[in-house]
């Protein structure tokens, strides 16, 4: 089983989770919760892998702290 990496983000006017998995055309979805988002993603993975694994555009690598 392969593990893909989501980003979260919270949206300022809704309050909504936000997530897409980088790389992943249309691996993206949203939840009132964080539950709630991860479910809704994952059935959207499910769903976009039954046309088999797909080639990623990009590879989640890791994060970074700027100060300014």
């Amino acid at each position: 089983m392969k593990k893909y990496t989501a980003i979260v983000e919270k949206c300022g006017e809704t309050g909504f989770y936000v997530g897409y998995v980088p790389g992943f055309p249309g691996c993206h979805s949203q939840g009132e919760t964080r539950d709630e988002l991860h479910k809704n993603l994952q059935e959207v993975l499910e769903m976009l892998l039954e046309d088999g694994e797909p080639e990623l555009a990009s590879e989640f690598v890791g994060i970074d702290t700027l100060a300014a």
